[in-house]
């Protein structure tokens, strides 16, 4: 009996359980407990695709969030759970977000990430060949949902925010007067910070959280309206404030009066009656003389030395300056009054050349710090921005006889004063107007003018290659505004540069010689290997020889073939302290322990060991309790690495290989480099040792297909800047696993039909296999990213 379907509410559900069970909270959960007359009753939050794991069984994994949980309160209230098997095959087909579960016959085990995604510390485990039981009813927040998509629409209640009762789930309207964009969390969720009013003048703050930032509710600036559905309300710090609960929806509509009532939302249906629609109508012509808007988007025409400001705008170039600074180079169609520079490099800037040529004397360039220069990377060049809380900071003046201020333009970490940037919706009248602003501008009126952007010096500098790169281009001609959006057509990838180069079909790609490079645009039709976790590889970047990471089968009896020879000896040596520990319940079986000697003691946290005949698991064992772990076997009084088909160092979960072919490895005596270091690196103990290390790369092989024709593409020496993951990340940590899983969900739906995958924009380059018998050509992605 893996599930039953309960006719009920959620109220219903528990009385139609067993009469044996007794319900167990989320505060009662430990590891070992017993739970064998329990269930634990939950609000599905997330569910995600079956995956299929190393033994070939298939895994789900779902959230589960008790529903009585505080959200502002410091205790955890969702937990993990994972079933397997024909229980997997089952709740895939039949849980979904939303649903209200009753789950018995399960496992507490402790959660490997409980630590990083701020959920329960624990997990439950349920296998339908183990007399796991899973009790499923639609809650009201899911009925109603799929009310409002067919059948007679539902008549909704709100709520005035004066009348607002905590422990409740209400229907709201009301007026934004404060908000954050959409910001990622500490955890794995992204989160919006949203203060809203309604003609009662009492305002309600709502902390809203989701694992995908495009379900929070789209705001452009302060004085939009804004529906929300099934806001549950809690208390905190002695007042009221809104957060999601299941099946919460949000609509948002442009403040403007006379501004056409299009509702901005993630949401594929949602029911808007004409009462509403009036609703919507008598917030905007309130707040305009009752809501004082404390922020506006300032012109760059007006903009004044030393002051913070938020600024709508079009991208129309970007270029990374370093791994914590990005550059965006926009336009708002006005000319700033003073001289601005910003302090850029030799990094490559994405955008068109002859679009940036033409806007020289009108854009700015902005250089974002932290969190949101990895948020820049994935904008794309032509889309309408609103920058919040954009400082223009004073530097040295360029005139010091005539005193005018230099300006920098700089967008700080954090998320203080709202800090961040928002894409503006296209379907809404901010952009429209945006847009008709832009478009009216004409380039040629700003020619002649001074005080241009500091980068057309480098781009006077480089001149020569944009004119090259213009030279391959087929449009010569500038169109203002939408023409940069025009050329980055909606695509679940971004190039990282060759902006200048124009598509080009796969059928004429296979007919031309290589090598060559291209631009392409088409859907991702199947990938390898379709098991992700087989995509990552150990690589030599000295013999460019491939082989597959070893797993902990292999790993094992590896280990042990090691400590059959083990000799046990304890070394007297000026290098390391030698100890020999006896095995606990096992008699004769020994392990030697080797300390690394500093100048100065250290804590276990700071210590290299050398370890001769243990176990796998004792070798992850230990490096969790000690800096670094390297095995070994002794020869005449020498210690030398164990067997380099093993692991030559563990770091943490993190393992580290070396060539076979092309190490040449040394004694242990060779460490006394490191004696005097403050850390011990992986490449820095791998030369100390005679080692060439491995790298951990990711393979895959794309197949591409555009309606002309079908291409396959390795992916591999650009992954890590593709998934903006590291490769040897995606085998230890969870949620870069799911990161992964997920990426690849959105490129490639399991069980979409190829119409409906999205179009991927990625430069490829051809080359000549010349290591085959028959030589052949092949293809790789290059300068190619996936947009978050």
């Amino acid at each position: 009996m893996p599930m039953v379907f309960l006719n009920v509410d959620d109220g219903g559900l528990q009385s139609q359980l067993p009469g044996h069970l007794q319900r167990v909270r989320l505060d009662d959960l430990r590891a070992g407990l017993d739970a064998s007359s329990k269930y634990f009753l939950g609000l599905v939050s997330q569910s995600y695709p079956v995956t299929k794991l190393g033994n070939g069984r298939i895994s789900l994994k779902a959230i589960l969030e008790e529903p009585e949980t505080e959200p502002s309160s410091t205790k955890v209230g969702a937990i993990n759970i994972f079933a397997f098997g024909k229980m997997a095959e089952v709740c895939a087909k039949r849980v979904r977000k939303g649903d209200t579960l009753a789950i018995t016959g399960f496992k507490i085990v402790k959660s490997p990430s409980g630590y990083k995604d701020g959920r329960h510390h624990c997990q439950l485990e349920l296998d339908g060949e183990n007399a796991s039981s899973v009790y499923r009813c639609k809650s009201d927040a899911v009925l109603a949902e799929q009310a409002e998509s067919s059948g007679p629409k539902q008549k909704y209640s709100y709520t005035p925010l004066d009348q607002l009762i905590k422990n409740t789930v209400v229907n709201v309207f009301g007026v934004v007067t404060f908000f954050k964009p959409p910001t990622c969390s500490k955890g794995s969720d992204y989160y919006s910070l949203i203060t809203i009013t309604d003609r009662s003048n009492v305002k309600l703050t709502c902390m809203l959280f989701s694992g995908n930032p495009e379900s929070l509710p789209k705001i452009s600036k302060n004085g939009d309206i804004v529906r929300f559905h099934r806001l549950r309300i809690k208390e905190y710090k002695n007042e009221k404030q809104g957060s999601v609960s299941a099946g919460f929806s949000s609509l948002v509509f442009d403040g403007t009066p006379g501004a056409p009532v299009i509702p901005r939302t993630s949401s594929k249906t949602f029911c808007f009656s004409e009462e509403d629609h009036n609703t919507v109508e008598v917030l905007r012509s309130w707040a305009c003389s009752q809501v004082s808007s404390s922020r506006s988007s300032v012109m760059l025409s007006a903009v004044q030395p030393a002051t913070y400001f938020d600024l709508a705008c079009q991208l129309v170039g970007k270029a990374e300056v370093d791994s914590c600074s990005f550059l965006l180079k926009v336009w708002d169609g006005t000319k700033c009054q003073y001289p601005h520079n910003v302090c850029f490099g030799n990094g490559a800037m994405e955008g068109d050349p002859e679009i940036i040529h033409q806007l020289r004397n009108l854009t700015i360039d902005i250089l974002v710090f932290d969190n949101h220069a990895q948020e820049a990377k994935s904008l794309k060049v032509g889309s309408y921005l609103t920058i919040y809380n954009l400082h223009a900071k004073c530097h040295t003046p360029c005139d010091e006889e005539a005193n005018i201020p230099c300006l920098e333009f700089q967008l700080h970490g954090g998320t203080g004063f709202a800090r961040g940037i928002a894409v503006i919706p296209e379907n809404s009248y901010y952009f429209q107007e945006l847009e008709r602003r832009l478009g009216a501008v004409d380039p040629q009126d700003y020619q002649d003018l001074e005080g241009i952007s500091s980068l057309e010096f480098s781009d006077t500098l480089n001149e020569l290659s944009c004119r090259e790169a213009l030279s391959t281009s087929t449009n010569q001609d500038f169109v203002p505004a939408r023409s940069i959006e025009r050329c980055q057509q909606s695509s679940a990838t971004v190039l990282t540069a060759h902006q200048h180069m124009k598509t080009t079909p796969l059928h004429i790609i296979k007919k031309s010689t290589a090598p060559q490079k291209y631009r392409i645009r088409a859907k991702l039709s199947h990938f390898e290997p379709e098991v992700l976790s087989q995509s990552v590889k150990l690589h030599c970047p000295k013999c460019n020889s491939l082989q597959d990471v070893p797993g902990e089968e292999d790993l094992n009896f590896i280990l042990q073939d090691c400590a059959a020879m083990a000799q046990h000896q304890s070394l007297p040596n000026a290098l390391y302290n030698s100890f020999i520990w006896t095995r606990e319940n096992q008699e004769e079986q020994k392990i030697a322990v080797h300390f690394l000697k500093k100048e100065n003691w250290s804590t276990p946290q700071e210590t290299m060991i050398m370890i001769e005949g243990g176990s796998l698991q004792e070798m992850y064992t230990l490096s969790g309790q000690f800096h670094s772990v390297i095995p070994v076997r002794s020869e005449k009084e020498h210690l030398f690495l164990a067997n380099l088909s093993a692991p030559y160092l563990f770091q943490g979960k993190q393992c580290y290989y070396g060539c076979k072919l092309c190490s040449s490895p040394k004694s242990l005596e060779g460490l006394h480099v490191l004696t005097k270091s403050d850390s011990y690196k992986p490449d820095a103990v791998a030369a100390a040792l005679g080692i060439v290390p491995l790298q951990y790369v990711v393979i895959m092989n794309f197949t591409f297909s555009d309606g002309t024709g079908s291409l396959d593409a390795y992916l591999w020496n650009c992954s890590e800047q593709f998934f903006q993951i590291q490769a040897s990340e995606m085998l230890v940590n969870d949620a870069m696993q799911e990161k992964l899983h997920d990426v690849m969900n959105i490129l490639c739906p399991s069980r979409a039909k190829l119409d409906d995958h999205p179009w991927l924009e990625c430069c490829i380059r051809s080359y000549n296999n010349k290591d085959e018998t028959k030589p052949r050509v092949l293809y790789q992605i290059f300068d190619t990213v996936f947009a978050e």
